[in-house]
């Protein structure tokens, strides 16, 4: 073993002991700022050492604290410069969000207008922002306070005056209002369509004697004036809005009463569409007997494409493939064109015996990467096609990178134990980043072990082919032992963490569900009881190891339920075993036709992902091979999607 000379020894401890000092030196320095901080949000200013601060990276949030508590009575020229200094930051944005609140309600409109960079987000200050704009530019004041009016909810108080101007000034009229109370119907809000009602003079008495006939009774509408309102300008307005709740009422008697009563309206042809778009999505939806000759006969002329889905998924649950032709053919050239329904072409074409022609639709298909795109390569006996863009950043861009003021800040944030600031500076810097910033910025999160902030990075900037970012190997180890030891598929496990979580531990969604796996946390305590561990909690399953080995179980029990089918399981996943349950009773027996037949967009979507994200996981994996990798195994593709894959309890 060499012997080191003592000088390189003296260097070595010395380089060590700087190192050591340096790092305490920062901790110390962090330790600061997390109590300034604290102080700061709460205005303790006597608490706050501002020399100690002023060369920490996140001085300037306990400057926005500063400059904030001094609102309304702060210059704009000081909120302009703090701007121009944080540009780089959202600071900037929230201080200017800030000031334009309290300006606005100090009436400082004039204050308001210098340091507004045109309309602000959120209605309340909008209001203020067009409030101020009365005086000098008038036209655009009346145009987004009309927009602002014209909603059917209550708006912030922030809006009174803007709305009592308008009103004044007859910018706002009686249609308006009527408008206005027909929104506020349609959303329910009945305490504001009373105070509407009482903005209206005895010239809408009839009409509001209507409103309320047929708010309890809508066959009413059969006995309802065909003109409402001075020289009828509430017809329109009335009739769709008066529909519309009929037809979610009661689709069967809205769609026999709007064949009375629609020869004798006088509508414009956008009212009649609304009317009738919303009567054949429902009527679909619904099912509703005999409907069906109606809405195709109206369908050519609604330019909807929620409806010619339906339509479509109508066709191809009575393997009725002339009429899956027919409407997609009415679809825009643009939607014609989607994987989805290029595959289901090739389907009808094939089911037709037209072979060619379903040739041709399925390489069409086989382009797009996925579920469908994916399905279409194995109807051709091809591999998968990812399109996977490889990303290379050299070291002087990273170096580049990890210099920036942003860079700095989210890490200083995040030693300071503010992830949610961190990923608001993160996200800031992501979104105004040029396309060769936003992969050196994908990259260094990536080095840095990232993983939400990595997929939150690739969306943000649009990075839709850098696979190994969108789908990085996190908690790769995890997933392959606890697959391993529950017998699931550990690539079906990572797409399903992917699609819940995006790799967020912490995730919360608004049902209660948490973790990775977005498990609920009675699931969990289920769970914990079945492997005989003690039940976590609803923090304790925030453990990544705990959420995966229980989300892992759980998962494996739905393959236990439907023989080890993955496309059964994740539907269930989401959706729960009983709803799966039910839609196998009456399945259409193949695995694409079940798949529509989903009548929850969101568990339709939900599956095509996690079978799509599963192959790109396994491709991955293979270095982006897809040889090999398919969609769905040999059983999964030619097995019935019925009852008989209910395994007997």
């Amino acid at each position: 073993m060499p012997v080191l000379p003592l000088k390189k020894i003296a260097w070595a401890l010395c380089a060590g002991l700087l190192l050591g000092a340096s790092t305490t030196t920062q901790a110390a320095s962090d330790s600061t700022m997390r109590d300034a901080l604290e102080a700061a949000r709460n205005q303790q200013w006597q608490d706050v050492n501002s020399a100690a601060l002023a060369d920490h990276e996140l001085s300037g949030y306990v400057e926005y604290h500063r400059l904030r508590g001094r609102l309304p009575q702060a210059e704009p020229g000081q909120i302009l410069d703090f701007i121009q200094r944080h540009q780089d930051s959202p600071l900037s944005e929230w201080m200017r969000g800030q000031a334009i609140s309290q300006y606005g309600d100090a009436g400082r409109f004039g204050s308001l207008l210098a340091i507004a960079d045109g309309p602000p987000s959120g209605a309340a200050r909008q209001c203020h922002y067009y409030t101020a704009l009365v005086g000098t530019q008038p036209q655009q004041a009346i145009e987004g306070g009309r927009k602002l009016w014209r909603v059917g909810k209550s708006q912030p108080d922030a809006c009174n005056a803007l709305f009592d101007r308008l009103r004044a000034s007859g910018d706002i009229a009686a249609p308006d209002i009527w408008e206005r109370k027909m929104l506020a119907w349609q959303t329910g809000e009945t305490g504001l369509m009373t105070y509407l009602g009482r903005l209206l003079d005895s010239q809408w008495q009839t009409a509001l004697e209507s409103v309320e006939t047929v708010k309890k009774d809508y066959t009413a509408l059969d006995r309802t004036p065909r003109c409402i309102g001075p020289q009828c300008s509430g017809t329109a307005m009335f009739y769709q809005t008066a529909m519309q709740g009929f037809t979610r009422a009661d689709t069967t008697a809205a769609l026999s009463t709007w064949q009375r009563i629609a020869p004798h309206l006088t509508l414009s042809a956008s009212v009649q569409r609304n009317i009738e778009e919303e009567l054949a999505f429902y009527a679909l939806v619904r099912e509703v007997p005999l409907a069906q000759s109606w809405v195709d006969n109206v369908l050519p002329t609604l330019d909807s494409q929620r409806v010619l889905e339906l339509r479509v998924r109508r066709a191809l649950a009575d393997q009725d493939w002339p009429a899956v032709i027919r409407w997609v053919a009415v679809m825009v050239p643009d939607e014609q064109q989607d994987s989805r329904w290029q595959y289901w072409l090739a389907r009808a074409h094939e089911q037709l015996g037209n072979p060619e022609a379903a040739q041709t639709r399925y390489q069409q298909a086989a382009r797009e990467r996925n579920f469908y795109g994916f399905a279409a390569s194995e109807r051709l006996g091809q591999p998968p096609q990812l399109n996977l863009e490889r990303n290379h950043v050299d070291e002087s861009a990273r170096q580049a990178i990890a210099k920036l003021p942003a860079i700095k800040r989210t890490e200083a944030l995040l030693r300071i134990n503010e992830p949610g600031l961190a990923n608001s500076e993160w996200l800031y810097t992501v979104r105004n980043a040029s396309p060769e910033q936003a992969r050196a910025l994908a990259d260094y999160a990536a080095q840095r072990g990232w993983h939400a902030r990595l997929v939150q990075t690739t969306i943000a900037a649009g990075l839709w082919d850098a696979l190994d970012w969108r789908f990085p190997e996190a908690y790769r180890n995890k997933f392959l032992h606890w697959g391993n030891a529950t017998g699931v598929d550990p690539y079906l496990l990572m797409a399903i963490t992917r699609r819940e979580s995006a790799y967020n531990p912490d995730a919360l969604s608004p049902a209660g569900a948490r973790g990775l796996m977005q498990l609920m946390p009675g699931t969990a305590s289920q769970v914990s009881r079945e492997v005989g561990i003690s039940d976590p909690g609803p923090y304790g399953i925030l453990d990544p190891e705990i959420n995966i080995r229980l989300g892992s179980t759980y998962l494996r029990d739905k393959l236990a339920r439907y023989q080890n089918n993955r496309l059964a399981a994740a539907a269930a996943y989401n959706a729960g075993p009983s709803r799966v349950d039910r839609w196998l009773t009456d399945g259409p027996q193949a695995f694409d036709l079940f798949v529509e037949s989903i009548p929850f967009r969101e568990t339709r979507d939900y599956v095509q992902a996690i079978l799509s994200y599963r192959v790109i996981f396994e491709s991955l994996a293979n270095a982006g091979d897809t040889q090999g990798v398919s969609l769905l195994s040999a059983a999964e593709q030619q097995g019935r999607y019925d009852r008989s894959l209910l395994v007997q309890r």
